[in-house]
């Protein structure tokens, strides 16, 4: 039996609030100084299977070198690899990105498109990265689920499932709508500082007393 909404929406608020206090996480800066689908896409790409602070500087790195796909697209794949490094499969990403660049130009008039299908079209780009251009590139609802989001939406009891995709769309049919766009950043937050894949802190949870703690072993 899932956790009824009112439930949901006080465990959301608390969480809101506690994580005010840690930085947001790389894509999310990316979103909030840019407002550029392309870029949110681009370091998104170049989060996968890297830590934040690695994303952030190489990010950066890699847009002052261009910030448009025809910018990137004409850079040598050497470069793009040189300026993401030491992000992780820097090379492959950097292949990855020079044809998305093109693709974006050849199909879609050099623009990245808001169409959940359409991104997943694009090579390299599954749903969390898809999922993520749509709710913080475009504000369009939607909710992206990467391995924080799957696995601390199932310590709290909010959805009971074994994948991302199914967390996904268990989701989708019990999170009240106006947390769909901010959730994704919220629990990453909350994940990387406090609710840790391994011996979470509960005890500086300030959602401790709402949480049902399913799966936790070892805590502090």
């Amino acid at each position: 039996m899932p956790r009824p909404a009112a439930e949901i929406a006080r465990i959301v608020t608390v969480l809101a609030r506690a994580v005010r206090r840690f930085r947001p996480t790389a894509v999310g800066a990316v979103a909030q100084d840019s407002r550029d689908p392309f870029q949110v896409l681009i370091s998104c790409l170049i989060s996968l299977r890297t830590k934040d602070q690695v994303t952030a500087e190489a990010s950066a790195r890699l847009f002052r070198l261009g910030r448009t796909p025809q910018a990137v697209a004409d850079l040598p794949e050497q470069a793009i690899a040189e300026a993401i490094y030491p992000a992780g499969f820097y090379r492959t990403k950097a292949r990855t990105i020079k044809e998305i660049c093109r693709t974006l130009l050849a199909r879609h008039g050099g623009q990245v498109p808001d169409d959940l299908e359409a991104l997943l079209s694009l090579k390299g780009v599954g749903r969390k990265t898809a999922n993520l251009v749509v709710t913080i590139g475009f504000g369009k609802p939607g909710i992206c689920v990467d391995t924080h989001v799957h696995r601390i939406s199932n310590r709290l009891g909010i959805v009971k499932t074994r994948t991302p995709d199914e967390s996904e769309q268990a989701l989708r049919r019990v999170l009240p709508r106006r947390f769909w766009i901010p959730y994704n950043d919220l629990l990453v937050s909350f994940g990387q500082n406090i609710c840790k894949p391994i011996s979470p802190l509960c005890s500086a949870c300030p959602a401790a007393h709402l949480c049902l703690r399913i799966g936790v072993g070892t805590h502090r």
